[in-house]
């Protein structure tokens, strides 16, 4: 019977857990899917947007596979330093295929970039998601009234989209009630999202784009003169699906103007493009404001700077410019292309396979795509694993993995953990008056779990 772990449990884990137990070349196949967290679903928890319930019900059919009968949930276990190396890891399984994601958010490596009020996307996302690990009070927002917003990905429109929200538009969600009071408290009015290049090249899906233009509080702005077309696609025939429908969606709001009733939202989302940052401008240790070269587009599908600049106000300054992966701990790393270096998911140490050692997801391609992104990328990986099959089984495994977890001191946190924990979320938003409710911190989370459930 082989034994695998999969370290991680969002989407590309899960798909591998997935792929492993639902194939039948190799019967009998068992998963222990460990986590850091003690909650499993990665960023389908904790990185997709509150009001963005349809792609969180996505967490349904991730249940669905974690409750199989040969998979195994084991949150509260952390992987890469002591006391459980990849080493040691190894020793308790057959095979582990590591699914961690990409940690770490790109930097805009320009001046003021440090300052007080300069904050990642990723770090504001993790806050109103209610990470464990994210300061309960980093994000002040009843002395912002002008936020700008660099990027033009979804995650940059998620967070503009969220930041020109109102506390009862999100009463809800499952944020918890300290993100609620600090939305209650907001006096933001302006939300820029700031885009270095033009609307043909942003890398936001349509669907995201068009729900700016449906928020109650708040109405859509486009200056037309940020909208010069790009030489390189003179013909808009040539633009991909998705890019020819955002410049149609975004130049329209450009030619329409304000829609009936604008008059009445309190906020502005102001889509500004061709703006490259070079300067976040400060005062007393906060930022007030960013610094813009205005950009042209320079015929191959990138730009230049023109040397002329614009400064725009900013109480609130966040970068949402990409992530980088980060190196786990006793595995080999690219710093270059920020993954483990791999074939078809093998991991390759000194340009050979490591035997039982596997990637998937973001560490392994890079971050990239949409969720479903994760499926053909996990599948592959899982083949890899199947074809080893009969290698790995030769090889010594603990016969009580989760045992020997205990035996060095962890506590994990299993399936009965969990559903603990979902009911205690439910309490909590019952208590409040609304429906299931985050609970938002490392002790919260234990305590509802009962480690070793």
């Amino acid at each position: 019977m082989l034994r695998v772990a999969v370290v991680g449990s969002g989407p590309s884990g899960v798909y591998t857990a997935q792929s492993l137990v639902e194939q039948t070349a190799v019967p009998g196949v068992r998963v222990h899917v460990l986590d850091r967290l003690p909650c499993p679903y990665g960023l389908v928890r904790y990185g997709v947007a509150p009001d963005h319930e349809k792609i969180k019900s996505l967490q349904g059919s991730l249940r669905t596979v974690l409750e199989h009968e040969r998979v195994t949930f084991l949150g509260n276990v952390a992987v890469g330093g002591p006391p459980l190396t990849p080493e040691r890891l190894l020793g308790l399984y057959h095979a582990v295929v590591y699914c961690v994601g990409a940690a770490r958010d790109r930097r805009l490596g320009i001046p003021g970039e440090d300052l007080e009020g300069s904050r990642s996307a990723t770090d504001f996302v993790s806050w109103y998601s209610a990470h464990p690990d994210a300061p309960a009070h980093r994000f002040a927002l009843g002395g912002v009234r002008s936020a700008v917003v660099i990027g033009a990905g979804n995650v940059a429109v998620d967070v503009t989209r969220v930041l020109a929200r109102d506390a009862e538009e999100l009463r809800p969600t499952d944020v918890p009630a300290r993100v609620l009071a600090a939305f209650a408290a907001s006096r933001v009015r302006e939300v820029h999202m700031v885009a270095r290049r033009g609307p043909s090249q942003g890398r936001f899906t349509t669907k995201e784009l068009r729900e700016l233009g449906t928020l109650p509080a708040a109405r859509v702005a486009v200056d037309p003169d940020d909208l010069a077309p790009d030489p390189a696609y003179a013909d808009p025939a040539g633009l991909p699906a998705v890019n020819r429908r955002n410049v149609e969606v975004i130049r329209s709001w450009a030619q329409t103007g304000p829609p009936p009733g604008a008059a009445d939202r309190s906020r502005t989302i102001r889509l500004r493009f061709h703006l490259r940052p070079v300067e976040l401008l400060g005062r007393s240790g906060r930022v007030v404001g960013v610094r813009f070269e205005r950009t042209v587009p320079d015929g191959t599908g990138g730009v230049r700077g023109t040397g002329v600049f614009e400064d725009i106000p900013a109480d609130l300054v966040l970068r949402a410019v990409g992530y980088r992966g980060a190196a786990p701990e006793g595995l080999p790393f690219d710093p270059v292309r920020g993954t483990v270096p791999h074939a078809a998911g093998r991991v390759l140490r000194d340009g050979a396979p490591s035997p039982g050692e596997y990637v998937a997801g973001w560490i392994k391609r890079g971050p990239s795509g949409v969720i479903g992104t994760n499926r053909p990328c996990a599948k592959e990986t899982a083949g890899s694993v199947l074809a080893d099959a009969h290698l790995l089984a030769r090889r010594a495994v603990a016969e009580n993995p989760l045992a020997a977890l205990r035996s060095w001191g962890l506590a994990p946190v299993g399936w009965a953990g969990w559903r603990s924990i979902e009911r205690a979320e439910a309490d909590l938003g019952r208590a409040l008056g609304r429906g299931p409710v985050k609970i938002p911190d490392w002790p919260g989370l234990l305590a509802a779990a009962e480690p070793g459930a």
